[in-house]
């Protein structure tokens, strides 16, 4: 798991009513979890989220075109919100959130953070350039 990227989670939390985030990759695991939330539950979270956006692609044929592409999956429970967004190739962004959370100001800032989240995934690994031969 990537500690680095919790403080970027935890931004998103700055919204009223967002309670937690996740990032996870493709295959379910967990790539990164906002302070506080444990990491048993963030792993269920993870996988189940992996399931579910698997699910909402195969859908895409049920608006008329099976070559579209998934975007998000929103999910509504008695106490809240579960939001689901692409995060970059192979990669996913949950968040939770209370019933009142405002939708646009929630789904505006999760844009924000896969734009930042996409720049960081996508820098690669530094080399050990310190070593000599």
């Amino acid at each position: 798991m990537n500690d680095d990227l919790s403080w970027m989670l935890d931004s998103a939390l700055e919204i009223p009513g967002a309670l937690h985030a996740v990032l996870i990759s493709a295959d379910g695991l967990l790539m990164a979890r906002s302070n506080g939330y444990g990491k048993d539950n963030a792993d269920r979270v993870a996988a189940a989220m992996s399931g579910v956006q698997s699910l909402s692609r195969s859908l895409a044929f049920f608006c008329e075109d099976p070559s579209a592409r998934w975007r998000q999956t929103l999910v509504e429970f008695d106490g809240g919100w579960v939001f689901l967004i692409s995060a970059g190739e192979g990669a996913y962004l949950g968040l939770s959130a209370s019933l009142d959370v405002d939708m646009a100001d929630i789904t505006f800032r999760m844009q924000q953070l896969v734009g930042q989240l996409g720049k960081v995934l996508m820098t690669p690994p530094r080399e050990n350039l310190g070593t000599h031969s």
